[in-house]
């Protein structure tokens, strides 16, 4: 695992906090959260879900019986722990005396 999530796994990770969904699903939840601001395309999601799969950041369930040809994943316990941790380590940069200073400078 990369020291630092990359976005389009970053919001993978937050697509699932609140429960398993398809990769169709994942899509639109990424557009909702980004504010329409970052939009996943099949070959970026499906690549990224691969590497997390491996990774063990998220699992795939069995087959769902309403709808066979879907693949639902869900977020680990690893994932939600590398997800805590990326969104600790991004609070704090964000909360930083520079960034601070950035925003000030850019608000004038």
């Amino acid at each position: 695992m990369a020291e630092h999530l990359t976005p389009a796994v970053l919001h993978i990770l937050l697509a699932l906090a609140d429960g398993e969904r398809h990769g169709y699903g994942i899509m639109q939840e990424i557009e909702v959260i980004s504010g329409g601001q970052l939009k996943v395309g099949p070959g970026t999601l499906y690549r990224s879900i691969r590497q997390m799969l491996e990774d063990e950041l998220i699992e795939e369930l069995d087959e769902r019986s309403d709808d066979e040809r879907r693949r639902y994943y869900r977020l680990t316990p690893r994932g939600k722990t590398v997800a805590t941790l990326e969104l600790t380590r991004l609070s704090r940069l964000v909360n930083s005396p520079s960034a601070r200073q950035l925003l000030r400078d850019g608000s004038t």
